[in-house]
């Protein structure tokens, strides 16, 4: 039957997104879920907003978690963006900013769903390839030999190595491309990195997107946001608007606005997984893993003696599911998610029998 789907439909490959399994006592380190659950306060307003006002559209602009945002960032409102998860905001910055005559360049090993957007919008790319220790390279970004970029895009920290790009290096990414958007994806920043939104005040080329699904625990809500210049953030509301006016509901407004608002608890879960982290990498170490430095809720790691293939598969037996990307370069590591200290614990314990073996 796909006779009847439309020749761009053809040439698509999808993202596929972590699995979801359905397993007893599982002990899930694949998908980069905060173990820990949502502020109460998060909690407590979405239970507060379950009345009869889901009968009504919620503000198609979202101005109550734009100020909310503007002021935990201390910014104008007219720089802030949001959507329906990171993603979202993401796939209207690739229509917006990021279609253009030159090629969109982005890391050879980085967040898989760039690609697919490539594909989905029909945007030429060129794959900038990691550093040896899949570090990025500000200069392998700068106008060159390869000429110039229609646009950058990269994660940082990056996925799924979990490795930092610091600020420095970034702006010199911005300086040396003041005519191309550059789009800076901060998925896991609170994890250990330091945020590129104080330098939208210099670079008007500059957009930051940030979600709330990994440090605020809020990833079945689906809120994202992007903090730039006005101008930027204009072009978003144009796509949006012609795409769906009413991105996110009334449940997950109310629930992002007091996520903001409850910074204590954001910042303990944020030290909670980064502490677990360091104990989870230094117990690898020990199990002679070779993990690469994280600054993000997971880790990236390979056992110089065990394929990574069979060692993910040995883990599922356990009920343990961690991620494998069957990719060049990367096809012997594991992304495994920080979990509670109990579930890092399990986990270990795990590798420390099938090792051996």
């Amino acid at each position: 039957m796909s006779r009847y789907w439309s020749p761009v439909v053809h040439g698509l490959t999808p993202y596929v997104p972590g699995e979801q399994p359905k397993l007893d006592q599982l002990v899930k380190l694949n998908t980069n879920e905060n173990p820990y659950g949502p502020s109460p306060r998060a909690l407590e307003a979405i239970q507060a907003a379950t009345g009869s006002s889901l009968r009504l559209y919620p503000d198609p602009n979202a101005e109550v978690l734009k100020t909310s945002l503007a002021t935990y960032l201390d910014l104008p409102a007219d720089q802030v963006f949001v959507g329906n998860g990171s993603d979202e905001v993401l796939a209207h910055a690739f229509m917006a900013l990021l279609n253009q005559d030159r090629p969109l360049w982005f890391p050879d090993i980085t967040y898989s769903f760039y690609p697919v957007y490539c594909g989905l919008y029909g945007i030429r790319s060129r794959l900038v390839p990691l550093r040896e220790d899949f570090s990025i390279a500000a200069e392998d970004y700068l106008p060159g030999t390869e000429g110039r970029a229609g646009g950058i895009i990269f994660p940082n920290p990056n996925a799924p190595t979990g490795c930092l790009l610091p600020l420095e290096a970034i702006e010199r990414i911005l300086a040396g491309n003041p005519d191309t958007v550059v789009v800076v994806d901060e998925a896991y920043v609170d994890f250990g990195g330091d945020s590129a939104i104080p330098l939208v005040s210099r670079h008007p080329n500059l957009l930051v997107v940030q979600t709330f699904s990994k440090s605020r625990s809020l990833a079945g809500l689906r809120v994202g946001f992007a903090v730039g210049h006005p101008a930027l953030i204009e072009a978003l509301e144009r796509v949006k608007n012609s795409f769906n006016s009413y991105p996110l509901d009334r449940l997950a407004l109310a629930g992002a606005v007091a996520s903001v608002e409850d910074e204590a608890y954001f910042d303990a879960c944020c030290r909670k997984v980064i502490a677990t982290r360091e104990i989870l990498v230094a117990q690898m170490n020990r199990l002679g893993f070779e993990v690469l430095p994280s600054a993000a809720n997971f880790i990236f790691a390979r056992h110089p003696a065990r394929d990574a293939t069979a060692l993910a598969a040995a883990l599922r037996e356990r009920a343990i599911i961690v991620r494998h990307f069957r990719k060049p370069r990367i096809d012997q590591f594991l992304r495994i998610t920080v979990g509670t200290e109990e579930q890092c614990r399990i986990l270990t314990d795990a590798l420390g029998d099938i090792l051996p073996g």
